[in-house]
């Protein structure tokens, strides 16, 4: 990422591309809230990280990588499954809800050119930031979504083949 920033209508977008996704029930589990100064969240993500890292446990290294993660991303999204009212519905079905979701969002990002980096890393999945972000115990971190403009794409890649992924069943 260059540290150029996205048009906020852009990331609009984007979230209404994610507000798309397959939903069981009607429950819409996804949430998001938009950082649009990733200095703002590096800053709370790496002071979570020490207040709930006990003696040995620091790691300055890890401390300054979380701190300095987003200086050149443009929004920082965090994306949490929000568990709804209808116990029917099993709670995996909420996060593969609120992965499609992301996944949408990350799919039109592409689409426009904009880097993207979902990170799970840090206290993404610890309870110290759902509660920061006054989410409840049922809910869900997702992860935190890094965008930004890039000035190279590299193309992607699979370690897997895609036949090794496909079993055809024939009548």
């Amino acid at each position: 990422m260059n540290g150029n920033k996205i048009p906020n209508g852009q990331i609009a977008a984007l979230l209404e591309l994610a507000d798309w996704a397959p939903t069981h029930g009607l429950t819409e589990p996804w949430r998001f809230i938009v950082y649009e100064n990733p200095q703002e969240f590096c800053r709370e993500h790496a002071e979570l990280y020490r207040q709930n890292s006990m003696g040995d446990n620091f790691e300055p290294a890890t401390f300054d990588k979380l701190l300095h993660q987003g200086d050149k991303a443009s929004h920082i999204i965090i994306a949490v499954m929000k568990r709804g009212d209808l116990p029917k519905i099993p709670v995996l079905e909420e996060i593969a809800s609120t992965s499609c979701a992301i996944q949408n969002l990350l799919l039109g990002a592409a689409s426009l050119n904009i880097a993207s980096f979902w990170s799970t890393g840090g206290m993404a999945l610890k309870p110290a930031l759902k509660s920061f972000l006054h989410f409840g115990d049922d809910d869900q971190v997702m992860g935190i979504l890094y965008l930004g403009n890039a000035d190279v794409h590299p193309e992607g890649r699979r370690m897997i083949p895609l036949e090794e992924k496909i079993r055809w069943v024939k009548t």
